[in-house]
């Protein structure tokens, strides 16, 4: 049974062809993603990840690994605090904050942080998983 304060931790990174996937699916070519030359005369040095696309990895999360299989993500709010970098390793963390028993509901803490523990991304998720009773 899941319980205020467990967590799960995932060590995650972004290729630049997982870049170019998404911004396929999503239609987003914004330049700063996939486009080297302008990036680097960008205020960030560089091509950066999409903030939805790092942002995903807390769907991957809830859905195969913390709790798994059943859950239904309700809602994310999102922080994009910092550029996060392809082929760079960053920290995901979610973390249980409130359990809602009687509707199944718990609230996570949502972050994404580079090896320098400066955070990226902050939030909160709701989800939905039999085993929140």
């Amino acid at each position: 049974m899941i319980k205020i304060g467990d967590f799960y931790e995932e060590i995650i990174s972004f290729s630049k062809e997982d870049i170019k996937i998404f911004a396929g699916v999503s239609g987003d070519f914004n330049p700063i993603h996939i486009n080297e030359q302008y990036a680097k005369s960008s205020i960030f040095g560089g091509t950066i990840v999409h903030g939805m696309l790092a942002a995903s990895v807390f769907s991957k999360i809830f859905g195969t690994k913390f709790p798994g299989e059943g859950t239904i993500y309700l809602s994310q709010d999102l922080k994009f605090l910092a550029p996060v970098f392809p082929n760079v390793e960053y920290v995901a963390r979610v973390e249980v904050t409130e359990i809602i028993k009687e509707k199944h509901n718990a609230v996570f803490s949502t972050t994404l942080v580079d090896g320098e523990k400066h955070q990226c991304i902050s939030g909160f998720a709701k989800i939905k998983h039999k085993e929140l009773i």
